[in-house]
């Protein structure tokens, strides 16, 4: 299924569409040569790991490398690969030992967030393609420098938020997109669950299979707490975006699909905070945000994004999910329940059938275009996923100061708020993966 691009997606489509043909020319000989194509996982943990178990049911792809700044992992995801497929990738800790084969033409980037840009970054300047987890950064600078240096260096760089390329979430974008309820003025995504409490944990030293200097990267040196890694990590402000941009980026993306708005918002509203948990996790547990869109005509749009980790009670019957309101009509639903379509009188017009998301189409996707394969376009590419990544951004920045956001969408600045701005960026340190712009 080929969703119709937005009027200005079908511009930039339109006029680079030589361009790109001709950047990508010579690495798509080299990647459609009928070899298989050679990858890097990088990160192989929780994701990590699942795309490593459904990759190697794929004939078309070898794995020459796999990275991690834990050494234990990185040879528990070789093993892993060497069982399901008979062949025995290289091993190493600094992701650089990778990107500097040139036999790796592509990426596979399950990092923690605050890996995801410089990574993806250095990935591109030495010539690969990559797959990115979401968020695709850190914060919204990152996003941008990302969306430069894929272009800068002709490779393909796709976003694993896979819903975009899962065909019963296509089909419900598609029934928008026919007019089946009208024009949406609305669109909200939730994010319902029970969580686990972190606990407070002291400051240790870190595994001896880590090496804690190469995990930290580029931001600045903090001491090591076991909750940092292997797993938990994202509760920090430090190394990633809250739930917001773990679980919520997935819906909010949805949700944002659908609405049908391809700019950053104009202005954004956040409440929350930790009204459940007393651990050391700094992220709201829970919180309210909401974006409002201009558009041309006089017209505004609203997405909004509600969060409640410690809440295993589902909303409109699901736990996770998304909703459009449109002006003949409403569609409820989530990934895992599939969607109902209301029209007039709350009458029901159309159930669509749930299912899982479809993670080997995503990567279907992006190896397509690796492969050489011009047709179609990357589901999830960085310009798309930037803008669904920012929210999470830009909501957890108006939660956190309480104030109104009046965002410039054509500059990605915050407007007369000095002290919100400086969070639209990080702080690093001297490091080689520094992004430049940064």
């Amino acid at each position: 299924m080929n969703l119709p691009l937005p009027p200005r997606r079908r511009f930039l489509k339109s006029a680079t569409g030589s361009a790109a043909a001709l950047a990508f020319s010579a690495t798509a000989r080299a990647a459609n040569d009928g070899k298989k194509i050679r990858l890097a996982m990088i990160g192989p943990g929780g994701m990590g790991m699942q795309h490593v178990k459904t990759l190697c049911q794929r004939k078309d792809v070898e794995f020459l490398w796999v990275i991690d700044a834990d050494a234990a992992r990185a040879a528990a995801a070789a093993k892993t690969i060497q069982e399901l497929t008979g062949e025995t990738p290289q091993t190493g800790q600094d992701l650089r030992r990778a990107l500097d084969d040139e036999a790796v033409q592509a990426c596979f980037m399950a990092t923690p967030d605050h890996w995801h840009a410089p990574g993806a970054i250095l990935a591109a300047a030495a010539g690969k393609h990559v797959y990115v987890e979401k968020p695709c950064s850190h914060n919204l600078r990152e996003g941008r420098l990302m969306i430069e240096a894929a272009a800068r260096h002709r490779i393909h760089l796709q976003v694993g938020t896979q819903s975009r390329s899962t065909p019963h979430i296509r089909a419900v974008v598609e029934k928008i997109r026919s007019g089946i309820i009208g024009e949406v003025l609305v669109a909200k995504a939730w994010n319902s669950q029970k969580r686990a409490d972190q606990g407070k944990e002291p400051v240790t030293a870190p595994p001896s299979a880590l090496d804690y200097e190469l995990w930290l990267g580029p931001v600045p040196a903090v001491p090591f707490r076991k909750t940092y890694h292997p797993a938990h990590w994202r509760w920090f402000h430090h190394f990633g975006g809250g739930d917001f941009g773990n679980d919520g980026v997935h819906d909010i993306d949805i949700a944002r699909w659908g609405l049908g708005v391809e700019t950053h918002p104009n202005r954004i509203n956040g409440m929350g905070g930790k009204l459940f948990f007393g651990d050391d996790q700094e992220w709201p547990d829970t919180q309210y945000c909401a974006f409002a869109y201009d558009l041309p005509g006089g017209r505004t749009r609203q997405l909004i994004y509600e969060q409640r980790i410690w809440s295993p009670y589902r909303q409109e019957g699901h736990e996770n999910g998304c909703a459009w309101y449109g002006t003949e009509g409403m569609i409820v639903g989530s990934k895992a329940g599939g969607w109902q379509i209301y029209g007039p009188k709350n009458q029901l017009i159309e159930s669509i059938t749930p299912g899982g998301v479809d993670l080997a189409a995503h990567h279907e996707n992006f190896l397509a275009r690796v492969r050489g394969e011009e047709t179609g376009e990357l589901y999830a590419d960085i310009a798309i996923n930037h803008l669904s990544s920012s929210l999470c951004h830009l909501g957890n920045i108006a939660t956190r100061t309480g104030r109104t956001l009046h965002f410039d969408p054509e500059h990605e600045t915050i407007i007369g708020d000095d002290e919100a701005a400086t969070l639209l960026r990080r702080d690093y340190r001297e490091h080689w993966a520094t992004p430049a712009g940064a």
